[in-house]
């Protein structure tokens, strides 16, 4: 079913022509993801979606009481409002829903109405689908999976870019939307963070489209991508491995013109390819073992804390079989410590540094990985420990800021400053246009000063300049930030030939797996990790070490109630009491399933038209009925074995 359309769309600035006769539909349940280069309209699109812009030619058709619910990258809480405050109002449908339904139990107690029953599914269904069925723990629950516990009572607006992202999703997608409009949810937000929102997304009952160069976010959640170019709009069946495909196919009939981004796209097609099917059957192993050991915990539960064991010294194991290194070293770090106001960022920090080595730095934000590239650059003091650079390094550095970059000078300023028009990259004279087309800058653009430039594009600038210039060792600070697919996949072109050392900080999944051999994990409290595993298979290990130690404490748990329940049991209770005792915990468990499965079977609204809806409802009252009284009676039984 159709939610909305966008037909024969035109939109301009000035004289600039950015979206022209565009359709565009989406459905019901269906995730878009929106690419192309920056400034190509993909944000003009989704602010005529969202109806916060106004198109100049063609028609914009709604579905009736269509509510939409948009995440900007522009973000706004309410003055003085702490984190937690802003977390409550932003309960207010699901508040709302439990006002209702109560209401609507009342209700139905009177009269079994087609319409109240339906009203009654919908309210379920929207709690059920957030898991709030109370709602002061699902502030927490928010609170705890977005990192923002510890800053509950910080005023939102004083938060950090990243902090105030994680606040703005947590808070978007316990809304009440038939549609989300996502605008770069993934910036700012570190791997565990990009993970939990892939979770929340999957599980919205609702359709959602979003902007994106984050390519397993991509892979993962997209139905369809749309890809905006000079006006127009291409549609791409499934996820950004398909979409890989289907533009390579498009491109074979223009070989010769698109021919160094058809080899770009091919290459990338192999790549994603054998990573897809790599991680595909370590996940699958990964559940079949931990599927296993629930039944094996029951009757040896150490085998739990064995697998564990091995997987932590499997991920901390240095690479098998590496030969004897005699490269030189850059940087030598020994029992490195760096401490900013109370918090410890680095401790006793051993590291070597070597030619040719690509290391990536990942982990939380606020760990300290900038802090460490800064170190490196000489920029900021470290506390305590020594730290050798190897003698003549040249480094080429690519901060957030772009602070190498002069506002006042053109492009061809930039690039020969000593005058003329050609530039040496990789051991080629080029003419500075051929070489910057390569980063996709067309030729008016040599005499457009930086200043007047976006965000991606001095992006842009800033990492081709890096290639111009012989270095030893790059340092990269978030180098694909503010990048477009296309300009990220040309970046990895130049980086895979770099013949030096690149040390990287990224929250790029696919970006890390593609360029670095090695990574450095920030896990926090001056604790940083080696592993030469890729980034996914790391994260897979951790995903793998996180169920087990989940396991372990529902074991532990487990032990420990019938601990109690024992020690309950030698209380003075007649033998009837007793026994009734013993047979409540049972009998609430299997109310609690036949509870949870009535509310599904009211859920589903194809239920509606094959069953006695009104004879459902009666028995999930007279079930919640039953199980209120249970529960009362085995807290009275309890109440009076403690008093013995």
């Amino acid at each position: 079913m159709s939610l909305l359309s966008l037909i024969n769309i035109s939109k301009q600035f000035d004289h600039k022509i950015i979206l022209n006769q565009v359709n565009f539909s989406l459905q019901e349940g269906e995730r878009v993801a929106i690419i192309g280069k920056n400034g190509s309209g993909k944000s003009t699109l989704i602010k005529i979606i969202s109806r916060d812009l106004e198109c100049d030619e063609g028609k914009r058709v709604l579905k009736n009481d269509l509510k939409i619910v948009t995440l900007s990258q522009n973000i706004e809480f309410p003055p003085l409002k702490t984190v937690y405050e802003v977390c409550q109002e932003a309960l207010e449908d699901l508040r709302f829903a439990h006002e209702k339904l109560k209401e609507l139990e009342k209700k139905l107690l009177q009269d079994q109405d087609n319409r109240l029953l339906q009203e009654q599914a919908e309210a379920i269904d929207f709690i059920t689908q957030h898991n709030a069925w109370n709602l002061e723990e699902k502030i927490h629950d928010i609170l705890e999976k977005f990192f923002l516990y510890e800053l509950k009572d910080r005023i939102a607006n004083s938060l950090s870019g990243g902090e105030q992202k994680r606040l703005s999703l947590a808070t978007t997608l316990v809304k009440k939307a038939d549609v989300f409009i996502l605008d770069e949810p993934t910036n700012h937000l570190d791997v565990e963070s990009v993970e939990f929102l892939e979770e929340q997304i999957l599980s919205l009952k609702a359709s959602i489209v979003f902007i994106s160069h984050d390519r397993y976010f991509i892979d993962r959640l997209a139905h369809r991508i749309i890809e905006v170019d000079k006006g127009g709009v291409q549609n791409f069946i499934g996820g950004y491995q398909n979409y890989l495909k289907t533009k390579e196919q498009m491109l074979q009939n223009l070989a010769k013109e698109h021919e160094n981004l058809l080899k770009l796209l091919r290459v990338e097609e192999e790549w994603l390819s054998r990573g897809v099917q790599a991680r595909r059957k370590r996940n699958e192993g990964r559940k079949a073992r931990v599927l296993e050991l629930r039944q094996k915990a029951k009757t040896n539960p150490s085998l739990i804390r064995t697998m564990r064991l091995e997987l932590q010294r499997e991920q901390n194991k240095i690479k098998e079989n590496q030969p004897k290194n005699n490269k030189k070293v850059l940087f030598e770090l020994e029992n490195l410590y760096k401490k900013i106001e109370n918090k410890i960022l680095l401790e006793a920090l051993n590291l070597r540094i070597l030619q040719r080595d690509k290391i990536a730095i990942v982990g939380k934000n606020g760990s300290g990985k900038s802090t460490l590239l800064k170190i490196l650059l000489r920029q900021i003091p470290y506390d305590k420990g020594n730290l050798k650079v190897g003698e003549h390094i040249s480094i080429g550095y690519f901060d957030q800021q772009k602070s190498f970059l002069d506002d006042e000078k053109t492009l061809l300023e930039t690039f020969c400053p000593n005058g003329g028009d050609h530039v040496d990259v990789y051991g080629k004279h080029i003419h500075v246009y051929g070489y910057l087309k390569n980063f996709l800058f067309p030729k008016e653009f040599l005499d457009q000063k930086i200043g007047s430039l976006s965000g991606g594009e001095k992006n842009r600038v800033g990492l081709a300049l890096l290639f111009t210039k012989a270095y030893d060792c790059l340092i990269l600070d978030e180098p694909t930030n503010d990048l477009d697919i296309q300009t990220i996949n040309i970046l990895e072109e130049y980086l895979q030939k770099f013949q030096g050392s690149i040390i990287f900080v990224s929250h790029d999944r696919y970006f890390v797996d593609k360029i670095a051999d090695k990574l450095l994990i920030f896990s926090g409290r001056g604790m940083v990790q080696e592993s030469y595993f890729t980034y996914s298979e790391f994260l897979d290990i951790q995903k793998e070490i996180s169920e087990y130690e989940n396991l372990e404490i529902q074991i532990q748990e487990d032990e420990q109630s019938k601990i109690i329940k024992s020690k309950k049991i030698q209380s003075k209770l007649s033998y009837m009491e007793q026994r009734e005792l013993d047979l409540l915990p049972s009998e609430i468990e299997t109310l609690e399933q036949k509870i949870k499965e009535i509310e599904d079977e009211l859920s589903d609204l194809n239920n509606y038209e094959k069953k006695d809806i009104s004879s459902l409802a009666l028995e999930l009252q007279e079930a919640k009925n039953t199980l209120e009284s249970k529960l009362e009676r085995y807290f009275e039984l309890e109440e009076k074995k403690s008093n013995f």
